[in-house]
């Protein structure tokens, strides 16, 4: 677990936004990235979520 909200370099799928909030909060990234995909059926504004995380977490030094 880590204590900063980064993107990897590696392990990402499009940009990393579910695998840096799964390894800030201890969790499984695939798992992860199934609650953002479902979540996405629901009304709201996740995508726009994503984008903006996207935006603002750096990246991972390597």
């Amino acid at each position: 677990m880590s204590s900063t909200l980064t993107r990897p370099q590696h392990g990402k799928v499009i940009a990393g936004v579910c695998a840096g909030l799964a390894d800030r909060f201890g969790m499984n990234a695939t798992l992860v990235r199934l609650l953002f995909v479902l979540s996405c059926l629901l009304p709201g504004p996740q995508f726009v979520i994503y984008l903006v995380l996207w935006v603002m977490m750096p990246k991972r030094p390597i």
